[in-house]
């Protein structure tokens, strides 16, 4: 029993390392140097961060869409059933409209994974 208790815990253990080091594939010190020029028009990370044109980013990753305090979302956004994951985050980076039609973010899309790894990388630094 003891055997199966440690083996489940370490399985557990485990899944949850091993979704963390898949979410942080890339290299957040280059993340910093993207979000300024691709996000940090509209949103905001850190200690400070504040909802501006979209909501602060803080904590983003495992959030529910539409869900971040003082900020006004789209009905596309808050009706969407969206968590935000890596798979979730990449498909919305490249192409907003077409994960939440309707939503109200403003942005072509970014179809370069290996940024997209390394912002992925650097958002996941702030947490809530």
């Amino acid at each position: 029993m003891k055997n199966t208790a440690a083996l489940s815990l370490a399985l557990m253990l485990a899944t949850g390392l091993s979704s963390t080091f898949t979410l942080a594939a890339g290299d957040p010190e280059a993340g910093a140097k993207i979000f300024p020029r691709l996000c940090g028009g509209c949103h905001q990370v850190g200690e400070s961060a504040r909802p501006g044109f979209g909501p602060q980013l803080n904590g983003i990753i495992g959030r529910p869409a539409g869900t971040s305090a003082n900020y006004v979302y789209s009905d596309a956004m808050k009706n969407s059933g969206v968590t935000w994951d890596r798979e979730t985050l990449i498909a919305y980076l490249k192409d907003p409209k077409g994960v939440v039609p309707g939503t109200r973010m403003i942005f072509w899309g970014l179809s370069d994974e290996e940024k997209l790894d390394n912002l992925l990388a650097y958002l996941q630094t702030f947490t809530q």
